[in-house]
């Protein structure tokens, strides 16, 4: 298997993700997941998210005092939420109707919020390679794809906890 396999691969997630998740928030018709409530979902979502934006920040810390071995666990812990967020974030929404802001700060919502989605977009394949680049022990790229991966990622995750607690009221 070489780089250009692992390269198709990564670029066919980055384009499959999107589209399979625009398709299943569209969908006129919501679907029930094995008796899931998915009510519950959208709590669990900003706990991933929050967990994930603390990992990242400190396995930044870990790698600046050089400690491979923590960098690498809290890494690989932060891929693991993140790909658990995506199940459950596709698992709410392809199965409970979109909840409507009505707050007073509606640009500082939707800002933020359009913010966040095409952001999460464009991570994908920046997380994808840069953990590629880490397991293939190819470290200058490595190194070069997280100086924009990591402030992506940490954003993203950041921002999705805060459109969480400006919709939360209004689930």
């Amino acid at each position: 298997m070489n780089n250009k396999f692992f390269k198709r691969i990564i670029i066919g997630i980055s384009i499959i993700v999107p589209i399979l998740v625009a398709v299943l928030l569209l969908m006129p018709n919501k679907i029930s997941f094995f008796g899931i409530n998915p009510k519950i979902l959208p709590h669990f979502n900003a706990l991933i998210n929050s967990l994930t934006a603390v990992l990242l920040i400190v396995s930044f810390i870990m790698i600046k005092l050089k400690n491979i071995r923590l960098h690498k666990i809290f890494m690989m812990t932060s891929f693991v939420l993140g790909s658990i967020f995506l199940v459950s974030y596709i698992i709410y929404h392809s199965s409970v109707e979109s909840t409507s802001y009505k707050g007073d700060y509606e640009f500082i919502y939707f800002t933020t919020l359009t913010s966040h989605i095409l952001l999460s977009i464009v991570v994908v394949p920046f997380v994808l390679f840069a953990f590629y680049f880490s397991l293939t022990n190819q470290l200058n790229k490595h190194k070069k794809i997280v100086k924009y991966t990591f402030p992506i990622w940490l954003y993203v995750s950041i921002s999705g906890v805060i459109v969480y607690l400006m919709i939360s009221p209004y689930y």
